[in-house]
């Protein structure tokens, strides 16, 4: 039995989740605790040991991220229940953190701790997600990383190694300095996720990281290096050109 605290500022939406959870996932997952502010989280946290976190990220006495920094979490699965905060929501993407939007949906619930209860006692990378996602939520780091995930492995990359991206169909292939990581995400989705000021839309297939770019060809190529070259849409020639080599 997986053991959950419901951590939220909102009482109705504490008991909207204890009601979701007793009529899907009873025999799954028990309730032991529930806390609206940051000190009470920490204390129950620590005396009931559970393994599942329902985690608002705005709290009464600070953030989702203040309790994470003060317990050890790296056995624990979260899913983070958040308003429309689209810095909140973009830290937890990045960090490949699962995450349910209020006003809760009822598939979306479903779906999220469905995939909790598939991968308990398996191996999540919960402490390197959280880690990067904190970063991203508290600016402080110099180097922004990011968790890409396949369905073998998990990566943290530092964005300035990301040399570029290429879309096909639904997946996104990742041209890192060490992998080619593909991930069962389009590209649109990643190119939301990746610092603005450092990569760029280059093509429809293709994001590229213009710190890295040296050259722009005749047969309309961006050069990497001897073996890496990446195609520029016609129409983005201008802007593109203006973008990498004149900004």
């Amino acid at each position: 039995m997986i053991k959950a605290i419901l951590i939220d500022d909102e009482v109705y939406i504490r008991e909207l989740i204890r009601e979701k959870l007793k009529n899907n996932f009873k025999d799954k997952i028990k309730i032991v605790g529930e806390a609206e502010g940051v000190s009470d989280a920490i204390k129950i946290i620590n005396k009931e040991k559970p393994n599942l976190l329902f985690l608002d990220v705005h709290l009464k006495e600070g953030t989702s991220f203040d309790i994470l920094s003060q317990i050890d979490y790296k056995e624990l699965s979260l899913i983070f229940i958040t308003g429309f905060d689209d810095h909140a929501i973009k830290a937890i993407k990045v960090g490949a953190l699962d995450y349910i939007i209020k006003p809760i949906d009822e598939d979306e619930f479903n779906i999220a701790v469905t995939k909790v209860v598939k991968e308990f006692n398996k191996n999540n990378y919960t402490k390197e997600s959280v880690e990067v996602s904190k970063e991203h939520f508290t600016k402080t780091s110099g180097k922004k990383r990011i968790i890409l995930k396949t369905l073998e492995n998990i990566y943290i990359v530092y964005e300035e190694d990301i040399f570029y991206c290429k879309s096909e169909g639904n997946y996104t292939t990742f041209f890192t300095k060490k992998d080619r990581i593909v991930v069962s995400k389009p590209i649109k989705m990643m190119e939301e996720l990746l610092s603005k000021d450092i990569f760029i839309r280059c093509h429809k297939s293709y994001l590229v990281n213009k710190n890295h770019v040296i050259q722009y060809n005749r047969n309309g190529l961006l050069i990497i290096n001897e073996d890496l070259k990446v195609p520029v849409s016609s129409r983005k020639k201008d802007f593109i050109i203006q973008e990498i080599f004149n900004s």
